[in-house]
């Protein structure tokens, strides 16, 4: 059942995660869904605002980069075709268009009952900080989604409801998925060092934005100095780190302006601040209007 969790929602059931959706699709397992969108059917548009959720998720995706999905630090993501891991916790929130397609995979631990591995150190790209995007190319993309709809099929068509096939084919994946996972990191080190710090750092300000607003803190997660943090993101992005955070709670704070009808004392105290003038005035700083000024720009 869906409850309060500070003031961000927290789903611990999947199927009222997917009630508070336009999907109208729902499971007879409690700890496993395999859903297939398809392109231009099942939802045109619709805006998640923030929430947090109990359960791990996987997808595969294509066509979001015309999507603007948006999880966690990406106002857009700007990959086509991606592989994402997301552990129980962290914070998402997401604009879903038409474009966008794929498998969507959630599930919780107790439906590989028939085999326990550690979990989180079998698969370390369900991380408890961060979310795990991959960029694929359409051939990865093709590869991947062979399995994952074998994956899609035996959970359709299992008569079990505790889905025992799909199960093990998600673990069998996920073994897959770990090695391509592996060499894609190494790739990355070898490739693109510089900007490793600065997508863990933007990653981990999407998935703590609402709690944590310092430069110090984010700093003691990544165990660096909040001097050397600093330096290294005006330097790489001609930012400060501060500014990135404030962005970050910025783009959030549009999206529930615009795309929700919630009273804007309500969206303040949804993203944490003390109370709607100390919102106003951080939103007018950073956008040049009100919040109301801006929804109403846009309402005309």
């Amino acid at each position: 059942m869906a409850h309060s969790k500070g003031v961000i929602p927290f789903y611990d059931d999947i199927n009222e995660f997917f009630a508070s959706t336009p999907f109208p699709d729902r499971t007879n397992d409690p700890n496993l869904f395999c859903f297939r969108v398809n392109k231009g059917e099942d939802v045109k548009k619709f805006y998640k605002p923030p929430f947090r959720r109990s359960f791990y998720f996987m997808a595969l995706l294509d066509g979001v980069g015309q999507s603007k999905i948006v999880y966690d630090n990406m106002n857009e993501m700007r990959m086509n075709s991606t592989l994402v891991f997301q552990a129980p916790g962290l914070l998402s929130s997401f604009y879903r268009t038409e474009y966008a397609y794929g498998y969507l995979m959630y599930f919780k631990l107790p439906c590989f009952s028939f085999f326990r591995p550690d979990f989180e150190k079998q698969f370390p790209f369900f991380d408890v900080q961060k979310t795990h995007f991959f960029e694929l190319t359409q051939e990865k993309y093709r590869e991947f989604a062979l399995s994952f709809e074998d994956i899609y099929a035996a959970y359709e068509k299992s008569d079990d409801k505790q889905h025992t096939v799909a199960s093990l084919k998600i673990l069998a994946t996920l073994y897959q998925l770990k090695s391509f996972v592996q060499l894609t990191q190494q790739q990355e080190r070898l490739t693109q060092p510089e900007s490793i710090l600065l997508k863990q750092f933007l990653q981990l300000v999407s998935d703590n934005y609402i709690e944590k607003r310092t430069v110090n803190e984010y700093a003691e997660m990544l165990s660096i100095t909040p001097k050397y943090l600093s330096e290294y993101i005006k330097n790489t992005t001609g930012n400060n780190a501060l500014l990135l955070i404030h962005q970050r709670i910025i783009a959030e704070a549009k999206s529930l302006v615009l795309y929700t009808n919630l009273d804007i004392s309500e969206i303040c105290y949804q993203l944490n601040f003390s109370d709607p003038a100390n919102f106003n005035k951080f939103f007018k700083k950073h956008v040049g209007a009100t919040p109301l000024e801006f929804r109403n720009q846009y309402n005309r």
